[in-house]
């Protein structure tokens, strides 16, 4: 039989582990903090957004109808309330830009995200299109959406929804 010190210390060690066990385990690590709000990270997993019906060759014939992009649109408003970095993040979620940067020429999804991220500009901070474009190729924008790439990258390189480990 263990010595009475030897039970003492597994008793103790047996009681951290409950403890441990009850409050959740320790906190797996998270790519990047940002993804710990949930806002941001998956923010159109509650959003109904039906792939089959996007036409692609009809925004690029006749240009979009920015009431179809109004969950995007304010989804970026959250992020960009928390940081320009944050908007970017979620930006680079939205699954009908996740189709269109798979699916078609590299010239035609940048001409694609760029009139969205015109159109945002216009729509909440009452910009022409020259302003705009000024502001996405500046260097504050192009960090933040070079940084978020790379945070979604990482998050889909460890191929779970939630980002962690």
């Amino acid at each position: 039989m263990a010595s009475p010190d030897k039970q003492q210390k597994r008793a103790q060690r047996a009681k951290a582990k409950a403890k441990q066990n009850r409050s959740g385990k320790s906190k797996a690590t998270v790519v990047h903090p940002l993804l710990a709000n949930p806002l941001i990270n998956e923010p159109f997993d509650d959003v109904e957004i039906d792939l089959s019906t996007f036409d692609f060759k009809d925004i690029e014939e006749n240009g979009f109808d920015p009431a179809h992009f109004d969950d995007l649109f304010q989804a970026m408003k959250v992020g960009e309330g928390i940081s320009l970095l944050a908007m970017c993040v979620v930006f680079l979620q939205y699954p009908v830009l996740e189709l269109v940067v798979a699916e078609e020429a590299e010239d035609a999804a940048t001409d694609f995200m760029m009139g969205l991220l015109i159109t945002y500009r216009a729509i909440f901070h009452d910009e022409d299109e020259d302003t705009a474009v000024n502001w996405i190729g500046g260097d504050a924008f192009q960090n933040a959406y070079n940084e978020a790439s790379l945070i979604l990258q990482k998050k889909n390189a460890r191929g779970t929804p939630g980002a962690r480990a």
